[in-house]
């Protein structure tokens, strides 16, 4: 089949990577039209106050003017609303930290918009997101579509599509997918299209740059509580933390002596070395194999916090006026208010107003019944490291179905847990109650209702794979995404 017989439905947005996503089909002779999907009305919720998405469609129009192709319009902003943004209020009202961009791609973008697409005769649909997609033959004869990170290690994509299907992929096309960001830039600049300048896009998905608690006091109610401050000594009388501390080292494969706790790098993107575990496997498989489900569940269950604080009366100034305080409390403080536990999530330093303190203060957890947030003072407090997270069965999703683990079974794979993450070594271990994700070394900020997507080595080594430019490739990008599964 010619590519002149494969007609593609371009979603283009206004943005430069759709936009060459686009050219580049058409320069390839696919029969390529345009369709701009409105999913967002309210621009009252924006940072900017204004209506971006007419803007982004105004541009979107003169790129498809500009290369030549058809341009058309459809407005799912109604499914988007019911499929992404309730379910953000709910997980949000729930205490849990949901992802509206995985949703979106699996939700809107590959779902609603490619049933449109079909519609209108689309046989395949296209898009900008920065990864590659592999088809090769399956055991049963039958295609198996692969989905490889993005050539570009600073702006791979692929943790987003997560969530999609092999029928999703079977009509999916990623043409920058190999191409690095500057130069997708300079394609768009030698083709002359209005959207080479144009800044990516930020915040949520299709609304754009939000405040994050406003946006969400339009369903959830403001509701003050206590911020609380942790201290070490809380852990060390913590029976959680002593059996996590003591059943990781338990694990420990004979050549490693102590366990770790706590995670050794502040930034992310500047400061983590790109493979977490540089002396190999740190755990014992005939001794994960050992583990009942049960000891596996309460591993991966975070410190539960429980700071009672009593008062006491005393008398100030020279009228001896009677006041209450807080007595003092080896575990915590109280140090100041919120507006609500539900508009916070772990990890988050931004937004807490707490002064007094020499290094940056976190949260570390929120009790969304008591509607108190528990707060920790530096990248290295106890209660922002994790070492193993569950995701229930319900939760777990194969993007190759068939590499599916099977029950009882132990994996080495490479694991992010927020996009831009590195990659990360760590051990699967599916049980009936879940699959178990044990990383080689402690993570920061694990939070319920993220995903956590899991990639496998492709069998090209690292120094040897190249990018169609020639570049030697990153060995986060020299990965294909396998799994994903809600934390």
């Amino acid at each position: 089949m010619n590519n002149s017989d494969i007609k593609v439905c371009v979603g283009l947005s206004g943005g430069v990577d759709s936009s060459v996503a686009a050219l580049l089909l058409k320069q390839q002779g696919y029969d390529v039209f345009a369709l701009f999907m409105q999913n967002w009305h309210d621009a009252s919720t924006t940072l900017h106050g204004d209506c971006e998405w007419e803007e982004d469609r105004f541009v979107a129009e003169m790129v498809a003017r500009k290369i030549g192709i058809p341009f058309y319009f459809v407005d799912l902003s109604e499914e988007y609303r019911k499929r992404v943004v309730d379910y953000m209020f709910d997980e949000y009202e729930k205490g849990r930290t949901p992802n509206p961009d995985v949703l979106c791609n699996r939700e809107i973008k590959f779902d609603a918009f490619l049933k449109c697409a079909l519609k209108m005769g689309a046989d395949m649909v296209a898009t900008g997101h920065y990864c590659r997609k592999v088809v090769e033959e399956g055991k049963d004869g039958k295609p198996v579509y692969r989905i490889l990170a993005g050539a570009d290690p600073n702006k791979d994509q692929s943790y987003f599509l997560c969530q999609l299907t092999q029928d999703q992929l079977s009509k999916a096309m990623f043409p920058i997918g190999d191409i690095p960001k500057p130069e997708v830039r300079r394609l768009a600049a030698e083709a002359d299209l209005p959207s080479a300048d144009k800044k990516d896009s930020q915040g949520i998905c299709f609304v754009g740059k939000v405040d994050l608690p406003t946006f969400l006091q339009q369903k959830l109610k403001s509701c003050e509580g206590d911020v609380v401050e942790v201290y070490d000594a809380y852990y060390a009388d913590n029976e959680q933390y002593r059996f996590v501390h003591d059943t990781l080292q338990s694990l420990l494969a004979d050549s490693f002596s102590d366990v770790k706790m706590i995670t050794d790098y502040i930034s992310e993107d500047k400061a983590m070395p790109v493979s977490a575990s540089k002396d190999g496997c740190p755990w014992n498989m005939k001794a994960l194999e050992s583990l009942s489900d049960e000891q596996l569940f309460r591993l991966s269950q975070p410190v539960a916090y429980d700071i009672r604080f009593e008062t006491e009366t005393y008398r100030s100034g020279r009228k001896h006026i009677k006041k209450t305080r807080y007595k003092e409390n080896p575990y915590g403080k109280i140090v100041g208010r919120h507006d609500g536990a539900q508009f916070y999530t772990i990890g988050q330093r931004k937004g807490l107003n707490i002064g007094g303190h020499k290094d940056s203060v976190f949260v570390i957890e929120t009790d969304i019944p008591r509607n108190i947030i528990y707060v920790g003072e530096g990248h290295t407090h106890k209660g922002l490291s994790r070492s193993c997270l569950r995701i229930a069965p319900e939760e777990i999703h194969w993007i190759r179905e068939d590499l599916r683990m099977k029950e009882g079974e132990i994996r080495r794979y490479r694991v992010r847990i927020r996009y831009r993450q590195p990659l990360q070594d760590a051990t699967l271990i599916m049980r009936r109650n879940g699959l178990y994700i044990l990383f080689d070394t402690p993570q920061r900020g694990i939070t319920a209702g993220q995903f956590a997507v899991w990639y496998e080595p492709l069998q090209d080594s690292a120094d040897d794979a190249s990018t169609s430019f020639g570049e030697k490739r990153h060995p986060d990008t020299n990965t294909e995404m396998l799994g994903s599964g809600v934390i």
